[in-house]
């Protein structure tokens, strides 16, 4: 899709995880502790590859001799060789294969897989501003973004974009990167829209001008109850930090007194964006986070350094396995200065630092230059073979086997990882942040039946209908009132069952009957965004997530979790996480 907001379903390409510490762990000393991350990898690219790239005579000759014998051997296949080869591709697969004997998060993209990266981590895209949904080999609009150009020139939401400009959308197989490559363009361009629209025969042809369509990175910021807010923060990007203090302020403003900040399935950003979220939860300058490489051209600390929003009052942090990279680095330091809470499941392990650099024809070598490390001293990164990249992917699976997601004293730790927050209770490095409170996974809804409605789009396709089918009444609703009388009825469950039927799901009653009421939940949350997240100037999905809320197991335990944190503050909470057993 063009622009699709994450869920809490996607783990993500960020994802990058820090190496193990090879020797004894580093102690909480200040000699020890010497520096912290890295702010952003957004440093200056030139800078670092001059100290990278002309480091010594040594190096260059051996990197000299080794380019020699690949230039030759390059230069021979290209001559000699039987049947024409395409020899930029030979060099993008030599390069991925070298970089598979390093760490599992030093990468090479090539020009077109390096700007979609990319562009996940900034403020925005050009393009004509629409939510699209592939089903049955026929591009949807979900809906058009509010204020964006495609609303503007009349799209609505379950039109069917037959063509765009020349490239036709219908018949074959049709791929998200194609319709990514016809959509998006330079700003103050035209596109021509073809669209078949439900209950007319003729298609209409529509003129839209792409714009910079903004991205934005708080999922949902609302008040739970008085003086409970929620915060949900699914990336750090350009914009995270700018939109979580417009979110707090507004919550703040709104009499919260305590707060859940929900970074499941973060899979981490800007390290300079995940620092400053942090710094508005610690006073005074603690530090942070540092970071320890080769030698000390890429040691950094970072240290708190500003008044913040909440230094003060109950924070209960929510993590899972796919929280990563700076995700941890929040999480890590606010649990190593006692400051909040950490509920859920142990993260995803990551503590490798990547420097972005941009190679001449526009591709980009992601290299892993420092490990960091929270302000205890741990590294959280899980354990790996250097060049067994494939034993490193397992992992998460490796922990689904042992009942890690379900069983508290299922996660093992290291007991020679051990350290100590400033209140001095114990916690371990080695494999990501492990929770001060354990949440299992709630499974009970999960069915293969259930797997087999979300393989074929059913579940979406049914909410946009009926979205769509109630529109004039919906959009006269406030959220409210919608909560309170929007239920899914077993007439309309009968009926996505049989458009299941219709596209070879075997309907298996045991199996619906687990996952009955989850569907109905996820249906009405996506009714709920399809009429109320236009009304969000933030671009926040409050109201889908307040649907979502009320059947989300690990989001109803964390809210009962305050006493405890305000506990943690005051110092008379005390929590050791488990030890290797």
């Amino acid at each position: 899709m063009e622009k699709e907001p994450n869920f809490g379903s996607e783990s993500t390409g960020q994802n990058s995880d820090p190496r193990k510490n090879a020797g004894s762990p580093i102690q909480n000393n200040k000699a020890t502790v010497r520096i912290p991350m890295l702010l952003g990898i957004t440093l200056a690219g030139g800078m670092l590859i001059g100290a990278t790239f002309f480091g010594g005579a040594k190096s260059l000759n051996n990197i000299g001799r080794g380019y020699t014998k690949y230039r030759e051997i390059l230069q021979l296949i290209e001559n000699n060789y039987v049947d024409t080869v395409n020899t930029d591709e030979l060099v993008d697969y030599s390069i991925e294969k070298m970089l598979h004997k390093l760490d599992p998060h030093t990468a090479y993209m090539n020009p077109q897989d390096a700007i979609a990266a990319r562009s996940q981590l900034e403020g925005g895209f050009d393009g004509i501003g629409v939510e699209f949904n592939i089903y049955k080999d026929t591009v949807y609009v979900v809906t058009p973004i509010s204020g964006g150009p495609s609303e503007t020139a009349g799209l609505l939401s379950g039109d069917r974009i037959i063509k765009v400009d020349n490239t036709p959308l219908v018949g074959g197989k049709i791929e998200n990167s194609m319709v990514f490559k016809a959509l998006r363009g330079k700003r103050g361009t035209d596109v021509k829209m073809t669209i078949l629209r439900k209950g007319e025969k003729d298609p209409k042809v529509f003129t839209v001008t792409r714009d910079r369509i903004p991205t934005y990175s708080v999922d949902a910021a609302y008040m739970v109850d008085s003086k409970t807010g929620y915060i949900k923060v699914n990336r750090f990007s350009e914009t995270t930090y700018d939109e979580f203090k417009a979110a707090l302020a507004s919550l703040r403003a709104q009499g919260m007194t305590q707060l859940l900040m929900d970074l499941r399935n973060n899979p981490g950003g800007y390290m300079d964006r995940a620092t400053s979220l942090a710094d508005e939860f610690i006073s005074g300058n603690k530090l942070l986070v540092y970071t320890d490489g080769k030698d000390n051209r890429y040691d950094r600390q970072t240290h708190a350094r500003i008044a913040g929003q909440f230094e003060e009052g109950p924070l209960v942090v929510l993590v899972d396995e796919g929280s990563a990279s700076a995700s941890e680095i929040v999480a890590g330091a606010l649990q190593d200065h006692d400051r909040a809470l950490i509920a859920g499941r142990r993260s995803f392990g990551k503590g490798l630092v990547q420097m972005p650099v941009q190679l001449s024809d526009g591709s980009e070598l992601r290299l892993t230059i420092s490990r960091y490390y929270t302000p205890s001293g741990r590294s959280i990164q899980k354990p790996y073979v250097m060049g067994q990249e494939g034993d490193y992917e397992k992992d998460l699976e490796l922990r689904s086997k042992r009942g890690e997601y379900y069983i508290a004293d299922s996660i093992k730790n290291d007991p020679k990882l051990k350290f100590k927050t400033d209140g001095g209770r114990v916690v371990y490095g080695g494999g990501g942040i492990t929770p001060d409170y354990f949440i299992p996974r709630d499974s009970t809804w999960q069915t293969p039946y259930l797997i087999q409605l979300y393989g074929k789009n059913i579940i979406r396709e049914f909410a946009m209908e009926y979205a769509n089918d109630n529109r004039a009444k919906l959009d006269k609703m406030s959220f409210a009132d919608f909560d309170r009388s929007a239920l899914i009825n077993d007439e309309q469950m009968n009926r996505l069952v049989k458009a299941a039927s219709a596209e070879g799901i075997k309907f298996n009653e045991k199996e619906y009957g687990r996952s009955k009421n989850y569907i109905r939940t996820q249906i009405k949350a996506l009714v709920a965004r399809s009429v109320y997240q236009k009304k969000n100037k933030a671009g926040q999905n409050n109201e889908f997530f307040k649907v979502i809320g009320e059947s989300d197991d690990t989001y109803q335990k964390a809210l009962k979790l305050f006493d405890r944190a305000g506990k943690l503050e005051s110092g008379t909470f005390t929590y050791n996480a488990p030890e290797r057993k």
